[in-house]
Formats: C-alpha cells, sequence, structure tokens
C-alpha cells in the first residue's frame, strides 16, 4: 500500500469508511481456503495492516476520492464450555485495545441435541460410539453487526461500510442501508457469499489480497 492510498484524518470532505467484521466467519472460512489452496494450516492476520487494506481496496472500487478510515467494529462468540478462556482474553485485551478496534463478544449457548423425527425423542448421545451430540452455537453475532450498521448509519457515522462476511443472513440489512444511500461493500470469498455481494454496492475477494495483511 503506498502512503497515496493510506487514509487521513486530515482530508477534508472525505468519505467516511466503517468496517465491520464478522470474526469466525473470516476467520474460519480463510482457514478453509488457505488450506485447500496452498495446503497451509491457519492463516494469522496482522489487524494493524488489515483495516487500512480494507478501506483503500473500497476506496478503489469508489473511485479512489479522498477517503477516510474512521474504525473497525469486530463480532465475534466463544464457548465458556470448551476452554474458549484463552481466546477471550487474546480478544478483549488485546485485540479491542488496538486503535480503531471496537471489540463486541457474545457468548455461545448451548444447542438442543438432534431429535427422532418419528417419536420425537431428543438423542443426546451417538448410538454407536456413545459421544455426546449436544453443542453450542452463536447467538446475537449477527443481530449486533445488523444493529450498529444501522445505528450508525442513523448517527450519520460513515458513508462507505466494508462488510466482512459472507452471511446472507445480513442481506436485508444491506438492502435497507443502500435505499437509505449508504453504500456497503462486501469483502468475502466468492464464490461463497454470493447473495450478499449481489445485494452489496459492490464486492471483493480478500482471500486474493491475503499477503498484504498476513502476520
Amino acid at each position: 500500500m503506498t502512503s497515496e492510498q493510506e487514509p487521513s484524518a486530515s482530508t477534508q470532505g472525505a468519505s467516511r469508511v466503517r468496517i465491520f467484521v464478522d470474526f469466525w466467519n473470516l476467520q474460519l472460512t480463510m482457514n478453509q481456503r488457505v488450506a485447500r489452496e496452498t495446503g497451509e494450516r491457519g492463516f494469522q492476520f496482522d489487524w494493524s495492516k488489515l483495516p487500512l487494506w480494507l478501506t483503500a481496496r473500497a476506496a478503489e472500487l469508489c473511485g479512489s476520492p479522498p477517503f477516510r478510515y474512521e474504525g473497525m467494529h469486530v463480532y465475534a462468540s466463544f464457548d465458556p464450555r470448551a476452554n474458549d478462556q484463552r481466546f477471550k482474553n487474546w480478544i478483549e485485551m488485546w485485540l479491542n485495545r488496538q486503535p480503531g478496534l471496537q471489540v463486541v463478544l457474545k457468548e455461545r449457548r448451548p444447542k438442543d441435541a438432534p431429535s427422532c423425527p418419528a417419536c420425537h425423542t431428543a438423542i443426546g448421545n451417538c448410538p454407536s460410539c456413545g459421544s455426546g451430540l449436544k453443542r453450542s452455537q452463536e447467538k446475537g453475532v449477527d443481530t449486533a453487526i445488523v444493529t450498529d450498521m444501522i445505528r450508525l448509519a442513523w448517527e450519520q457515522s460513515y458513508d462507505i461500510a466494508v462488510l466482512v462476511s459472507s452471511d446472507s443472513d445480513l442481506v436485508p440489512a444491506v438492502e435497507f442501508l443502500e435505499l437509505r444511500g449508504r453504500r456497503v461493500i462486501q469483502a468475502g470469498f466468492p464464490p461463497s457469499g454470493s447473495h450478499l455481494a449481489t445485494a452489496c454496492w459492490a464486492s471483493f475477494d480478500i482471500f486474493a489480497g491475503r499477503e498484504q495483511f498476513r502476520r
């Protein structure tokens, strides 16, 4: 990234860019793509470079007008039963303290065990190996993203939103914001997330630029 591309807080009349990141959607999809394409295990993000790269890519798609990075909002969840304390500490005590980053962390809730389609009896353990079938599920992450995107648009806090997710559940919120003059640009992993990409004003491939923000 050249110095001309980097966001400048002193730019007058600049388009204001805010970034909204579905953490696990980003991390797990990147891990899967990296493993499939290169055979590597896992991907480590440089969280100081990622927001500037995302902002610059959004500006390019908008014709490279003057632009200003306003901040990144990261939405994640943790499972208190799955020894996630290390992750919880990292995201709350380190990531949340990085300049311009704000973290929303939700606790995962137990998910009901599957049930028999005939008698509807819950199947708590696998009948073959005896392993427990109860899992946890994310609760509130999508709602938090939608709420913040709409609230901050209402407060006139951004002109362009970069949405880092492939979740089609976010399509209605994107369509709502587009009708009210906010440009939403998806950073995704095509062809995954095509419904969200189509609803957004524009989209780009975050996987293709991964070396620019690899730690």
